[in-house]
Order: structure tokens, then C-alpha cells, then sequence
């Protein structure tokens, strides 16, 4: 099979063409999309028809496939999808009838519109997510992707030497709070302890340096918070500028994959009464960033 990559952003973002991967790929197709996702960090396929059970095996030949956080943070709901390795990005309820706007995991999921990266709130974050698009809105509801390697590259020197060294604490709760949403159990909180992350990382694949940022980033360890808190927005703003993202507009049968360890993204507005079903996969890391060596 001829893997064909067609660059859409400048910078990054490839569509790759000419593969099915609803079927079992042979090794050397694997390998060329990951090294398609090393050089691009963000890689699209449209017109797929995946299974749950297809989707996970898919990206469990990229590594290990983590356990979705939702049923940790919310553990007295029930949940629309079987499988605990795939995480339910809708705004379908237990009974795939379309979420009442003060439903909690709704409230919950606005969260995704703040710029992140996936799992970094787990000390051995998330490496490539995968998401899945069974029934998207004709329009709103796209996914907005930022290159932190390029981010990087244009920091200015003294800024690149300030971020050298730095460990931020990353949270979920972090994150949620900043949105006002904070409705959590003891229990829930506990399944989710914040967690050290570095500041900045040597993306494996391509070995260009990274930031490594989002949300869930809540404060620099060893800084006065306020002055760390000032610090990774400032990073964050510089990082989100125009040049450096891409918007995908989603339509059924699209799967996107992205590497967490040298993007952000976030989810953009869409019709709330409008049926929007995606599944995501993530694989975990390796390791810790902060367990990582120094770059």
C-alpha cells in the first residue's frame, strides 16, 4: 500500500491518503505514519469507517493505550461507552439522547476549550491521541491545533533561557477551575493527584525541542504562584499566535491523530443541540517528562 502525506499548514499538520485503517496494517505502514506524526505532529485521514474495538486496535500499535480519565472524574455517572480505553468526546448522555446544557459532564468537557494537551495531568502523560469522528455538526465544533516546536524556535533567546529547568505542576482540577467548574468528590479528586511536568522537552521523534504546555499547567515549582501562573499564560499567548495553528473542520469518517508532546489544541464552539460524537484513543508515554533526560 503507497502512503501518500500532503502537508496543509506551513509549518505542519499532513494528510495522509491511500490507507484503510479499519484493516491490519503491516509494519512498514505503521511506520511510515509515525513518522509521518514525527514530522508533522498533527496528521488527518478522512473517509474511515472504524469500530470501537478497530479504533483501539489502531492505536495500540503506536504504544500502549491509556484508561479514558472521564470515568475517574466522574465516578457515580454512567457512561454511553463500553470500553474503558476509549474516552466519549459528545455531548451524548448515558442514553446517547443529546446533553441538557447544566449536565455535569458537559459542564465538565467546556473545559476543552481552553488550550491543552491530553493527560498531562497523569504523571506518565499522554503521547499520541487519536480522535475519531462518527457524527460531527455541519458547521462549528472544529479543533484548533498549535505547533509548540515551532513556538520554540521563535521564542526569544532570553525567554528560551528563563523556561530552561523549569517543572510546572499540571492538574485537572487546575484547569476546570479556571473555567468555574469545580464539582468534584473527594474520591474523584484524589484518582487524579497533580503531577510535575517539565517546561520544556526534546520531542522524541524529531528531536527538535518543545514546549511543553496547557491548561491543566498550574503553576512553576519554585516560583512565587502569581509570577508562574503570569508566566505560562504569557507562554501560552505567545505559543497560540496565528502563524503557529492550524483549524480542522471536522466530517464524519475523519480520524486525526496529534502528538501531545509538542502540540496544543481546543475545542471550538458549536450548536449544543446538535449531535457531536467523537472517540478518542491516547496512548501513554514512556515516562514522566521530569524522569525524561535533560535535553
Amino acid at each position: 500500500m503507497t502512503i501518500a502525506v500532503k502537508q496543509l499548514h506551513p509549518l505542519f499538520v499532513g494528510e495522509i491518503s491511500g490507507v484503510d485503517l479499519s484493516q491490519p496494517l503491516p509494519d512498514a505502514d505503521v511506520d511510515a505514519i509515525r513518522d509521518a506524526i514525527d514530522r508533522h505532529a498533527v496528521v488527518v485521514f478522512h473517509d474511515q469507517k472504524l469500530t470501537d474495538d478497530q479504533q483501539i486496535a489502531f492505536g495500540a500499535r503506536f504504544g500502549p493505550v491509556a484508561m479514558s480519565a472521564q470515568r475517574a472524574r466522574h465516578q457515580k455517572m454512567r457512561h454511553r461507552l463500553e470500553r474503558d480505553d476509549i474516552a466519549d468526546i459528545s455531548n451524548l448522555d448515558a442514553d446517547n439522547r443529546v446533553m441538557s446544557i447544566d449536565d455535569r459532564r458537559r459542564q465538565d468537557s467546556l473545559g476543552n476549550r481552553l488550550w491543552h494537551t491530553d493527560a498531562s495531568f497523569r504523571a506518565i502523560p499522554g503521547a499520541l491521541s487519536m480522535l475519531y469522528a462518527h457524527n460531527v455538526p455541519s458547521e462549528g465544533g472544529d479543533t484548533e491545533f498549535t505547533d509548540l516546536r515551532a513556538a520554540w524556535d521563535t521564542l526569544p533567546d532570553p525567554e528560551k533561557a528563563r523556561c530552561e529547568g523549569l517543572i510546572a505542576e499540571h492538574s485537572i482540577w487546575w484547569s476546570r477551575a479556571q473555567i468555574g467548574f469545580t464539582d468534584y468528590s473527594p474520591e474523584e479528586r484524589a484518582a487524579l493527584p497533580p503531577v510535575p511536568q517539565r517546561l520544556v522537552r526534546r520531542h522524541p521523534g524529531s528531536k527538535r525541542k518543545t514546549l511543553y504546555l496547557a491548561a491543566h499547567a498550574s503553576h512553576v515549582l519554585g516560583w512565587p504562584v502569581p509570577d508562574g501562573r503570569i508566566f505560562l499564560r504569557e507562554l501560552i499567548e505567545f505559543a497560540t499566535q496565528r502563524q503557529f495553528v492550524h483549524r480542522h473542520q471536522w466530517r464524519n469518517g475523519d480520524l486525526v491523530i496529534w502528538d501531545n508532546r509538542c502540540t496544543m489544541h481546543r475545542a471550538t464552539p458549536t450548536d449544543p443541540g446538535q449531535v457531536r460524537d467523537l472517540r478518542r484513543v491516547t496512548t501513554r508515554d514512556l515516562m514522566s517528562s521530569v524522569d525524561e533526560a535533560a535535553a
